[in-house]
C-alpha cells in the first residue's frame, strides 16, 4: 500500500490488507510513522540478508545479479516515495549503513572479477533497484511482472563488462551522489552526516 500511494495510504487500507483490525495495527504501531519506520528497517534488512548471500555465491557476477534480482522482487527502494515524510532513527541509519557496506563489498568483488564495468558504482546499483522495485498503478499486475522482468534482463546485460569492447562508451552523466541519495531522508535534525563510514 505505501510502494503504490506513499504516505497518504490510509492505515484502515492497509489493515484490512494485513487482514487485521485497525486497533490491533494501533496496537502494535501507534502512529502511521512508526510502521513505516519499522518497514523500512525490514526492507534495508532484507537487502543486507540477500547481499550477503550474493558475497558467498561461486562467482562475484552470479551473486550480484542474485542481489539485484532479488532485491527487486521483493521491491527494496519501494518506500523510496515517503523519504522526508517520516522521522529517521539511529536504527533506521544504523541499518541503512550496513546495507551500503555490504552492497559495496558485492561491487568490490565484481570489479574484482572483472565482470561489472568499471564505472558502475554501487549507488547505481541501488537506484537501479529502487527504479525497478516501483509497481505500476495501471499494468495488472501479471504483465507489470513480465515486463519488469524482461527489461531487468536488458539493464543486468547492460551492466556486465565486456573485454571485447576496448570503444565502450562511459556512462552518461556524474556518477550519482551519496549526499543526494540519502539527503531526502534528512528530516531529522539528528541525522548523521554523510560520509565513508555512514
Amino acid at each position: 500500500m505505501f510502494a503504490t500511494q506513499g504516505f497518504d495510504a490510509p492505515v484502515s487500507a492497509i489493515a484490512e490488507r494485513a487482514g487485521v483490525g485497525i486497533g490491533s495495527l494501533y496496537r502494535r504501531y501507534a502512529t502511521k510513522e512508526e510502521l513505516l519506520q519499522r518497514l523500512c528497517v525490514l526492507a534495508m534488512q532484507q537487502v543486507i540478508d540477500a547481499a550477503e548471500r550474493g558475497l558467498v555465491a561461486e562467482s562475484a557476477w552470479s551473486g550480484l545479479v542474485g542481489y539485484i534480482r532479488e532485491c527487486v522482487a521483493f521491491g527494496t527502494g519501494a518506500l523510496a516515495p515517503v523519504a522526508g515524510r517520516i522521522e529517521t532513527t539511529e536504527e533506521m541509519w544504523q541499518t541503512a549503513r550496513k546495507a551500503r557496506e555490504v552492497t559495496d563489498q558485492l561491487v568490490a568483488r565484481a570489479h574484482e572479477e572483472g565482470t561489472l564495468r568499471e564505472d558502475v558504482t554501487s549507488l547505481d546499483i541501488s537506484l537501479l533497484m529502487e527504479l525497478f522495485s516501483r509497481r505500476s498503478p495501471v499494468r495488472p499486475a501479471d504483465k507489470d511482472q513480465d515486463t519488469r522482468e524482461r527489461l531487468l534482463a536488458v539493464a543486468l546485460d547492460g551492466l556486465r563488462a565486456d573485454p571485447s569492447a576496448q570503444e565502450r562508451e562511459p556512462l552518461p552523466g556524474r556518477p550519482p551522489s551519496l549526499d543526494e541519495y540519502v539527503e531526502p531522508w534528512r528530516r531529522s535534525t539528528s541525522a548523521p552526516a554523510t560520509n565513508s563510514t555512514t
